[in-house]
Order: structure tokens, then C-alpha cells, then sequence
């Protein structure tokens, strides 16, 4: 069997980012994604806009040119792709990792649904999109209730009641409404969030103020039943008619995976899995984090722009030893 000094797991642009600064070493490494290459920035909205700039989506020192100040999700897309025709990354695509042991003699075992592999050292880039942060209440497993957005085409002409007051909930009510249906939002808070784009926040919100779209503040559905969806508001219960219901609540990070592999995770409810600062390297020695996996439950702490030096990192410190 191949012994690996690195292998990543989770082909997003920080591990593509690992893979770079591993190629520069001359390191024996492989990345394993489970889906497409940048799988969860294929899984975004077919017309989302970055909140970043194109070159703080940059990696490998390769300029991402886009015409608009801020790319798209299918610019974001050809960019990614051009960088693996560039570098030709060692890569198994559509290859899901299942487990991670570290071996008496120190070697990472690494097993996937299709084979098994060896390696010196890991990383975890797996980021946070794969599990939705579900609501838990009656109805949410009817087949009308979407966890994922992907476009408003479905939902025209329709009553959409959508959950959240932040980028992908406020993005999917806008678009959803220009395509004629009839709106309504479901927020936790008094007001819609303050990290929503600044370009888009006055939108909604004049939406809403003009009746546009109808919002429920300080509210929370309460029951979710075939056509009819009852919402908990400061007023007391509301039922109103209802076609599909977005769940757009956030997601987090798979942790069980972590703790299997024998990362530490902080007690809080934050679930922030322990590793050096400087270094990226876990509790078990010779494994290490990348990107937003990093911050447990705060998913919002760490982005692309902030997160590519772990790249640097992770192989200067593997190097060095």
C-alpha cells in the first residue's frame, strides 16, 4: 500500500489550498471529496453572489478576473476548475471518507467507500455545508420542507414560507418573490440580520415594509402540517396557507466525524475542536484542521480570505519536522 505524507480530506478551495502548498514541497499527498471538486460551492444558489471580492477567493497565487466587483457562484465554479487544470491535483472525486484511525506505529489509516489508504499525516477541510441545523418540530420531515435552495422557479406561484433572517434566507425570499410567489418569512430576531449583504439588507427590508413580502418577527413556526403552516408569534399562534416551507437555518460541521477520530471538541455549545493555533495540528498528532471546520458551531468565523494561510500552515509545520 502507498504510504501518503498528507492526505486531505474535502476537495473545497481549502483543501485545493493544502494540496498547492504540497505540490510546492514536493510532499506525496491526495485529496478524497466526497462529491464534485468544490462541492459545497456547487451545492450554493445557482445565482448567488460572494459577499468577497474575487481576489480574496484566490489560491496558489492564481488571479481570479471577474468583471463584477463581486463573483458569482459559476465564476466562482470556472475558477476552481481552471486552478485543478493548472495544478493537476492528485484527487479522487466522488470518493466519501469513512473513517480515520490513528495505528499503534503512527500511520493514519484512512478508509473511504471505495478503498483504504496510508498516510503520515491529515487534514480535515470538510467545511460545514453537509448537515442542515434542523428545527426539530412537528412536520419538519414532510417532503415540502427544504433544508437547501437552489432556485426560485420551483416556488412560483406558490405560498413559500421561508425561516431565517440571513444571507441564503433573505437571497431566497427576494428571488422567490420576483418569480411571483407569495412570501413569507419567519424570524427569531426583531430584525434581519446584520451580516446580510449590504447591497441586499435595504431590499428586504423595504420589501417588507412596503408588504411585499410578509415577516414575522421575534416568531417561530411552531407546527408544519401538509397545506397550512402555524406560526408562534409575540401576538399569539397565526396559521396561514402553505406550499413549501425553506428551511434555511444554517448548517454545521459533521463533529461526530471529528470525535471518531479523536478530536477534543470545547464542552459549550460552541463545539470548537482543540488544536494549535500556529500550528493547525489537532489533540492527535499528525492530524490537523483547515478552513471553517475549525470553528465548530460558529460556522460564520472563518472564510476563504481568512482561512488559506492553514495551507501554509499545516505544510511548513509537516516540513519542518
Amino acid at each position: 500500500m502507498v504510504e501518503y505524507d498528507l492526505i486531505i480530506v474535502g476537495g473545497g478551495p481549502i483543501g485545493l489550498a493544502c494540496a498547492i502548498e504540497a505540490q510546492k514541497k514536493n510532499l506525496r499527498y491526495l485529496i478524497i471529496e466526497k462529491g464534485a471538486i468544490v462541492n459545497s460551492i456547487f451545492n450554493y444558489p445557482l445565482y448567488m453572489t460572494f459577499f468577497s471580492t474575487a481576489e480574496r477567493l484566490e489560491i496558489g497565487d492564481i488571479p481570479f478576473n471577474c468583471l463584477a466587483p463581486k463573483p458569482g457562484r459559476q465564476e466562482a465554479l470556472e475558477y476552481y476548475r481552471n486552478i485543478h487544470r493548472y495544478f493537476n491535483f492528485s484527487i479522487h472525486l466522488f470518493e466519501k471518507v469513512i473513517s480515520i484511525q490513528k495505528q499503534e506505529n503512527s500511520i493514519f489509516k484512512i478508509v473511504s467507500d471505495k478503498n483504504s489508504y496510508e498516510a503520515k499525516n491529515v487534514v480535515i477541510a470538510t467545511g460545514f455545508y453537509d448537515i442542515p441545523i434542523e428545527m426539530n418540530i412537528k412536520g419538519e420531515e414532510l417532503s415540502k420542507v427544504r433544508h437547501y435552495y437552489k432556485e426560485a422557479h420551483e416556488y412560483a406561484f406558490r405560498n413559500v414560507l421561508i425561516v431565517g433572517a440571513n444571507n441564503s434566507s433573505v437571497d431566497a425570499a427576494l428571488e422567490c418573490w420576483r418569480k411571483g410567489a407569495n412570501v413569507t418569512m419567519v424570524i427569531r430576531k426583531n430584525e434581519i440580520n446584520n451580516r446580510v449583504k449590504y447591497w441586499v439588507k435595504p431590499d428586504i427590508e423595504n420589501r417588507i415594509a412596503e408588504g411585499s413580502i410578509k415577516a414575522y418577527f421575534e416568531s417561530n413556526i411552531s407546527e408544519i402540517r401538509e397545506n397550512e403552516v402555524e406560526i408562534g408569534t409575540p401576538d399569539g399562534k397565526v396559521t396561514i396557507e402553505n406550499d413549501f416551507v425553506l428551511a434555511l437555518t444554517g448548517y454545521k460541521p459533521d463533529l461526530t466525524f471529528l470525535e471518531k477520530m479523536g478530536i477534543q471538541l470545547s464542552e459549550d455549545e460552541l463545539k470548537i475542536p482543540v488544536y494549535n493555533p500556529e500550528t493547525m495540528e489537532t489533540n492527535v498528532e499528525g492530524l490537523f484542521l483547515a478552513g471553517v471546520v475549525c470553528g465548530g458551531m460558529q460556522t460564520h468565523k472563518w472564510f476563504i480570505e481568512n482561512s488559506r494561510v492553514h495551507a501554509n500552515m499545516i505544510v511548513d509545520y509537516i516540513t519542518s519536522k
